[in-house]
C-alpha cells in the first residue's frame, strides 16, 4: 500500500514549490482556499510545524504542500473542518499548538519533526481519543502513527554524486541539530563518498539550529574558503544561508566551481544566480506524500495508530532531484547503479557512523 501511494511521490515534489506564495506567512490563519479538486469531505487534517516554519523551503513546507494536495483532492478549504497549520516560534509552542488543533476537532493532527517527539507523546497520553501522527520520530502510543524515512539511502546517492563531481576533493556537510534524523543524512552521505573515493575529505559541521540562516552562511563560508567546492546541507531553514553564501561567491566569480546539495524538497530555485544555478541536486524526502498517505488511511478508517511506517528507496520515499544537466549523464548512470543496489538490498546503508 505504501508503494502505491509513493509511486508518484518524488515527481510531485519536483512540481511543488510555488504553492505557498499566498499562504506562507499566514501562520495558521483560518481563511483561504486550497481549491476544490474533489468532492467536499467532512474529514479534516491539520499540522504543527517545528521552529523551522511553514515556509522553510524544506521539511515543514513539504509537509504543508502535502496537506494542501490532500485538501484539494478532497475539496477541503483552509480552516476549521478542512486543513490548517499552526506555526511554532519555539519549542514552548508545541503542546499548546497541538492541543489547539485537537480542540478545533481536526480528525488527524501531525507533529512535524523529531523535535516534537516529547510534545506528541505527552498530548497523546492526555488526549487518548485524538489521532496524532509524527514525522521523523517514534512515539509508542496506540493513537500515534510514527513516520520515518531512510534518509541515509538518499544521502548515500548524494555522497556518490559529490565524490564523482568534486574537483578539489574537499566537500562539506552542514547539519542542523545533532539528532538521529540528521545523523542518518550524515552517515549516508559519508558512506556514499567513501564508496566512490575514500580520499575525498568531508568537513562536517553542525550549527545547532534549523532556523538560523546566518549560521548556515558563516559555516558554508568557512567550508568554501577552505577549498570545498560542494556543500550538502541537512539543516532546514539554516540551509538557506548555505545557498546565500554559494550564490554570492558565484555572483562574484561566474567561473567558480561552487555547488550546494539541497535537502527534503527540490531546492533548485534556491540556487538561481542570474542565468546560472549553484544547486547540484537535492536529496528528496517524501514528507508531502507521507502526509497524504497517512491522511488517506485515516480517512478510510485505517489510521495506523501504534505503528511505525518507514519509507526508503525501495518505496520511492527518498531519492535525488533532477540536476537539470548539472550532473553529466555518465555520472548519473553510476549513481543509478548504486541506487539499484540499495533498493535491491545489495548495499545496506548504515543509519549511524558507528554501524
Amino acid at each position: 500500500m505504501i508503494k502505491r501511494k509513493f509511486g508518484l511521490g518524488l515527481s510531485v515534489m519536483l512540481a511543488a514549490g510555488t504553492m505557498l506564495a499566498a499562504c506562507g506567512s499566514e501562520e495558521g490563519a483560518s481563511t483561504g482556499d486550497t481549491g476544490s479538486g474533489g468532492e467536499a469531505s467532512d474529514f479534516s487534517v491539520a499540522m504543527v510545524t517545528d521552529v523551522g516554519g511553514v515556509d522553510d523551503k524544506s521539511f515543514n513546507q513539504s509537509a504543508w504542500e502535502g496537506l494542501q494536495a490532500f485538501g484539494e483532492e478532497n475539496g477541503l478549504k483552509k480552516g476549521d473542518g478542512g486543513i490548517d497549520y499552526l506555526q511554532s516560534a519555539s519549542d514552548a509552542d508545541y503542546n499548546t499548538n497541538l492541543n489547539n488543533l485537537i480542540r478545533r476537532d481536526f480528525d488527524v493532527v501531525f507533529g512535524i519533526g523529531f523535535l516534537m517527539e516529547g510534545a506528541v507523546k505527552e498530548i497523546a497520553e492526555q488526549q487518548p481519543d485524538a489521532q496524532l501522527a509524527i514525522i521523523d520520530a517514534v512515539v509508542d502510543a496506540p493513537n500515534v502513527a510514527s513516520v520515518l524515512f531512510k534518509e541515509q539511502e538518499g544521502a548515500y546517492l548524494a555522497g556518490v554524486a559529490a565524490a564523482l563531481m568534486t574537483e578539489t576533493k574537499k566537500i562539506g556537510f552542514v547539519g542542523g541539530m545533532e539528532i538521529p534524523v540528521i545523523e542518518r543524512f550524515e552517515a549516508g552521505f559519508k558512506e556514499g563518498v567513501k564508496a566512490v573515493d575514500p580520499a575525498v575529505e568531508v568537513d562536517v559541521q553542525y550549527t545547532g539550529a534549523f532556523d538560523k540562516a546566518e549560521l548556515g552562511k558563516t559555516t558554508a563560508n568557512r567550508m568554501y574558503s577552505a577549498g570545498a567546492d560542494i556543500v550538502f546541507h541537512a539543516a532546514g531553514g539554516t540551509g538557506n544561508g548555505v545557498f546565500t553564501e554559494a550564490k554570492e561567491r558565484k555572483e562574484a566569480d561566474p567561473n567558480a566551481n561552487i555547488w550546494v546539495i539541497g535537502v527534503d524538497a527540490d531546492q533548485y530555485d534556491e540556487g538561481q544566480v542570474g542565468d546560472a544555478n549553484v544547486t547540484l541536486t537535492s536529496v528528496l524526502k517524501g514528507v508531502d506524500q507521507a502526509v497524504i498517505d497517512i491522511s488517506n488511511k485515516a480517512k478510510d478508517g485505517k489510521f495506523p495508530g501504534g505503528e511505525t511506517v518507514t519509507y526508503g528507496l525501495a518505496e520511492d520515499g527518498v531519492g535525488l532531484a533532477d540536476s537539470r544537466g548539472a550532473i553529466p549523464e555518465d555520472v548519473m548512470a553510476k549513481i543509478e547503479e548504486y541506487k539499484e543496489k540499495i533498493a535491491s538490498g545489495e548495499i545496506k546503508v548504515p543509519e549511524t557512523l558507528s554501524e
